[in-house]
């Protein structure tokens, strides 16, 4: 928990360090490639989250991983957290970047978990939809297929879920059967 506290902090300073820079979308690029490297290098998390790893190695390990890769702000930011002994943080820092980010910016995902794969028509009238329900900028599409959906899909935007899949419809009957309702 506190973890999270200190990563969502750090990510505040970074974000206000990147609109004084004039950087802001390059770092954010810098951070969605912090997020991506870390999740799928588990060997990577596990070397940043050791507290007997020193600090100079730690160091040293992303200067070869991102070196020339991102912006120098991000550099002195990420050596800045490695000296002050907070490398765990680190992956929860990015994550907590981008969803900052994304929230100046009005983005905002959408996870679609749909019987078929959509169709580009499904994806714009789903856009729509977001765009007009919250107010978004811009919607990122998240698609997961369940054949156990047998149709339709369930939609689901922040902490709203909107479930319009045939197996939810027939489980509501199903328990309404059950209840004597129907």
């Amino acid at each position: 928990m506190l973890e999270n506290k200190a990563a969502s902090r750090y990510a505040k300073s970074m974000i206000d360090l990147a609109k004084e820079q004039n950087s802001l979308e390059e770092i954010k690029n810098d951070m969605v490639l912090l997020d991506q490297v870390i999740d799928q290098n588990p060997e990577l998390e596990a070397i940043l989250n050791n507290p007997i790893v020193p600090l100079d190695k730690k160091s040293g390990i992303l200067e070869d991983v991102f070196g020339a890769k991102v912006n120098v702000v991000t550099k002195a930011f990420l050596k800045l957290i490695v000296s002050k002994g907070r490398s765990a943080i680190l992956f929860g820092m990015a994550k907590s970047f981008i969803q900052q980010y994304n929230a100046i910016k009005g983005i905002v995902t959408a996870e679609v978990t749909s019987a078929i794969e959509l169709t580009d028509a499904n994806r714009t009238e789903i856009v729509a939809l977001v765009k007009k329900e919250v107010g978004a900028n811009e919607v990122v599409i998240k698609e997961k297929v369940n054949d156990k959906l047998i149709g339709g899909f369930i939609l689901k935007v922040g902490d709203k879920q909107f479930d319009a899949s045939i197996a939810n419809g027939l489980n509501k009957l199903k328990k309404e059967f059950a209840q004597g309702i129907v």
